[in-house]
């Protein structure tokens, strides 16, 4: 079965980016960041693991599951570099939650939400 419209068009830009060795452009995007509660620990994700709340893992909602991405908070500058493995976050305005661990490493679980950059370093093939 192939995958709706919108996510093969995300998916070929991805693809084509991760052929363009050594160029200089890569996926970006901004918005707002936030991170996963505690009560979704255990539970299983889009990809089929479940929630670890200890693991450096990421929702976003178009990007391949096992894409590899850099999460920047955009006020302090500090970045972590994540695993897509759910869909999400479910929040109109919102482009990425975070796992808690990711989430004390960028220093967002006081705010809550923050201004992120998302960058992909590594395009994965999937879902």
């Amino acid at each position: 079965m192939n995958p709706p419209r919108p996510a093969r068009i995300v998916y070929a830009a991805l693809l084509a980016l991760a052929s363009c060795a050594g160029s200089k452009s890569a996926f970006v995007q901004t918005g707002q960041g936030s991170y996963y509660a505690d009560k979704f620990a255990g539970r299983p994700t889009a990809s089929g693991a479940p929630y670890r709340p200890n693991d450096m893992t990421a929702a976003h909602n178009t990007l391949p599951f096992g894409t590899r991405i850099q999460v920047t908070n955009q006020r302090n500058g500090r970045s972590v570099q994540v695993t897509v493995n759910d869909r999400g976050p479910h929040v109109k305005g919102r482009i990425v939650d975070v796992s808690r661990k990711a989430a004390r490493q960028l220093d967002i679980i006081e705010a809550g939400v923050v201004p992120v950059q998302v960058r992909v370093l590594r395009a994965a093939r999937g879902k």
